[in-house]
């Protein structure tokens, strides 16, 4: 009895110790959080874009959960620089170069993307765009990812009725200087109004008004070396007193550039100094046909005139920089989020989604060439990329520069107004 006892004692013993023991725990997976802040560009400011973009990277990185903030056009500027002042920056931003290589990088808190490039990226990615990232020191603060060029347009219909279609040839997209004087000499004859405005109003599109300067006879907005500016150079003058004297064009100081698209979609203006693949692809957002104006007229994307060989054209690099955090888990994991869309598997769908140009031809052998094969128009339209020109927003003194640019063309709105004197006004206040 007292055996069947202890056997029975026994046996409910084991039974607690096996109760009180837990089985052993699976360890968690590490989630690190991202934020992700973009300012609008293409669809990078529509939510269920982006979102495609996110379970793209996610389905390749898990463990990495990014959340998005949408920047406005308004108050994008202003919201990183408070987030800046108050120590709370965002791990990634989507933006243009001359943020993170001038104003940013200048107080210390960008991260050095130059380690994520290799010989292969270098042999790839555009000269002008790789240019544009990089300091003279080395360092690079944002990798980029896409790209496009600006040019100008013109109502073919109207040039064809007032005979200023031979000025131009649609099969190069070019003009020199001289048929654009002859175009708007026949256009204004014809109508007998303005025909092209040189819009000041602010700063909304200024390159285009930049670009139609400097390229008439040759000039350079900024001086070669990158370091300061070159308006009261001789071929700058020369074009500005052109522009001035000319019937047919006036300097409007009451519209920016998106009213003068406007105006040349109405048809009151036969021609704009504002206009890329996107306005091609949907004049002024109307919706109304593929380079078609209001009525049905046909607009045809050209270069801008030059007195030379060369054409160069204003254009937009868009990519990832990276803020200093201070957590080394979050920073891996950046700088993973920068290389699947800026160099793998996401960078064609980050193209696409900006509804631009890749700024390389492959990315880790994925071939980025036929991007927009389906797409007539944007794949006629990329033979103009290899004309981007110098980035001329990381030039000392921009945020005065672009000031003073359109306080010129006011000016010289004014009939008493000089070019020489005037170009001589904006070299004192960018000094």
């Amino acid at each position: 009895m007292k055996r069947l006892l202890a056997l029975v004692l026994a046996g409910m013993l084991l039974l607690c110790t096996a109760c009180g023991e837990k089985e052993p725990e699976t360890p968690q997976e590490t989630i690190t959080e991202l934020t992700f802040w973009t300012y609008p560009y293409g669809n990078f400011d529509n939510p269920d874009t982006v979102n495609m973009l996110l379970m793209q990277f996610q389905s390749v990185y898990p463990n990495i959960r990014v959340h998005v903030e949408y920047l406005t056009e308004e108050n994008a500027d202003e919201v990183i620089s408070a987030a800046i002042d108050g120590g709370e920056t965002p791990d990634i931003v989507f933006t243009t170069p001359n943020r993170p290589m001038t104003d940013w990088s200048s107080l210390g808190c960008m991260v050095d993307l130059a380690p994520l490039w290799d010989d292969n990226d270098r042999d790839e990615v555009l000269d002008a765009c790789e240019s544009s990232c990089f300091t003279t020191d080395g360092a690079c603060y944002l990798y980029p990812i896409a790209m496009n060029v600006s040019c100008m347009a013109i109502n073919y219909d109207a040039f064809v009725r007032a005979g200023a279609d031979k000025y131009v040839d649609l099969e190069t997209r070019t003009w020199s200087d001289e048929d654009f004087i002859k175009a708007c000499r026949a256009l204004y004859d014809t109508y007998h109004e303005p025909v092209a405005a040189v819009y000041c109003g602010g700063q909304n599109g200024d390159y285009g008004t930049r670009a139609l300067v400097s390229s008439l006879f040759g000039g350079r907005f900024t001086n070669e070396t990158g370091t300061g500016y070159a308006v009261d150079s001789e071929e700058m003058v020369r074009a500005l007193d052109l522009l001035q004297d000319m019937k047919g064009v006036i300097f409007d100081e009451t519209i920016v550039a998106q009213d003068e698209a406007l105006l040349f979609y109405l048809e009151n203006l036969k021609m704009s100094f504002y206009w890329d693949v996107q306005q091609q692809m949907d004049p002024v957002g109307a919706g109304t046909g593929v380079g078609l104006t209001k009525s049905g007229q046909r607009i045809e994307y050209m270069y801008y005139p030059s007195a030379t060989e060369e054409h160069t054209l204003p254009g937009e690099i868009w990519g990832m920089c990276l803020f200093h955090n201070g957590d080394e888990a979050r920073l891996a994991a950046a700088k993973q989020f920068v290389k699947f869309f800026a160099d793998g598997e996401g960078t064609a769908s980050a193209v696409r989604a900006a509804g631009s140009y890749p700024v390389r031809n492959t990315a880790e052998g994925n071939d980025l060439t036929k991007l927009w094969v389906n797409n007539t128009v944007m794949d006629e339209y990329g033979m103009m990329l290899t004309s981007l020109g110098e980035d001329e927003s990381i030039t000392p003194n921009w945020p005065v520069a672009r000031s003073e640019w359109y306080k010129l063309l006011q000016r010289l709105g004014q009939e008493e107004a000089v070019a020489a004197d005037e170009a001589a006004k904006f070299m004192e206040a960018v000094r």
